[in-house]
């Protein structure tokens, strides 16, 4: 099922053996390589410290929050070493502006859906300008869409491209 970070980003993390909440997901920790959710920034409920819930440690998405076995889970930034190319990134996927292969501006990335058994980003949700959105609205793009992603900007191929093979509009 797909849920759109929104919903996710304030969720308490639930512990299976206290039964209360022990932190707070601040913002999801991004591969930009592959758009996968790797963890989740948190803070925590003790000391007010930022740690790091990893995904594999989540035990079941409910709608209160993120399900997790005990507080222990919760890990220090430096303590992930495979992480740790990813954390120094510090990638953030919104606001980044979205163009086409040809050139064109689109918008800006204003949400997106993540897939919550894969953690895998699915679509990415452009707001157009003011004057775009009175035509043409929202825009909603595909993964499979996606040309290339930088730091500074996400190029979707050209839907107009000869050979691109046409999506259907968001309803």
């Amino acid at each position: 099922m797909l849920q759109l970070s929104g919903m996710i980003v304030g969720k308490p993390v639930l512990s299976l053996r206290t039964g209360r909440p022990v932190a707070v997901i601040t913002q999801p920790i991004i591969n930009p390589n592959n758009l996968k959710i790797e963890g989740f920034y948190v803070l925590d409920n003790r000391d007010k410290s930022e740690l790091i819930l990893l995904v594999q440690d989540i035990r079941e998405i409910i709608s209160k929050g993120f399900v997790v076995n005990d507080h222990g889970v919760l890990a220090e930034a430096e303590d992930l070493v495979r992480l740790k190319d990813i954390l120094a990134l510090n990638f953030v996927l919104d606001g980044k502006p979205v163009d086409t292969t040809g050139g064109k501006r689109l918008g800006k990335l204003i949400d997106y859906a993540v897939d919550g058994s894969s953690m895998y980003i699915q679509k990415l949700y452009v707001g157009q300008s003011l004057l775009k959105s009175f035509t043409g609205g929202q825009l909603s793009v595909d993964r499979s869409q996606i040309h290339e992603i930088t730091m500074k900007r996400i190029i979707i191929n050209d839907p107009l491209e000869k050979g691109a093979v046409p999506v259907a509009a968001a309803a």
